[in-house]
């Protein structure tokens, strides 16, 4: 069975270019955890600590009940079909973060108004990519 992958090497998403937002926003606390919040959780405690695809699947696991003895296998067919990759996460096209895959894939977020992000900007060595536009040209 054929595997997909969300993961990129030395690429830096930056904020959606619709995007109306000029300082990043922690994602607000709904009833239940949005993507959003899961997304920024598990990032922010982890900073380079694991892939897009981990970080998408885990999200997934917990928004479905899915079992750590269900994972290997629910992983394995979450996978066999193409996933939206971190470009369509809400943190990139809403609320103004910018996300950094390292030379291994793993990720971390940077705020669109810190120091760190405008230095990935200038980074020649870093390939970036905007975020998906929330809305058509």
């Amino acid at each position: 069975m054929k595997q997909h992958t969300t993961n990129y090497k030395n690429t830096f998403i930056e904020v959606a270019e619709d995007s109306l937002i000029s300082e990043a926003k922690i994602p607000p606390e709904k009833k239940e955890k949005t993507m959003a919040n899961l997304q920024y959780e598990i990032i922010l405690k982890n900073p380079y600590k694991y892939t897009s695809d981990d970080i998408i699947f885990e999200c997934y696991s917990i928004k479905n009940d899915i079992t750590e003895r269900e994972k290997p296998a629910e992983r394995q067919n979450f996978f066999s079909k193409g996933q939206p990759c971190l470009r369509c996460s809400p943190l990139a096209k809403t609320y103004g973060f910018g996300i950094h895959h390292n030379n291994e894939g793993k990720v971390a977020v940077y705020p669109l108004e810190s120091e760190d992000y405008q230095k990935f900007l200038k980074d020649d060595a870093v390939t970036k990519v905007k975020a998906m536009r929330s809305k058509r040209k």
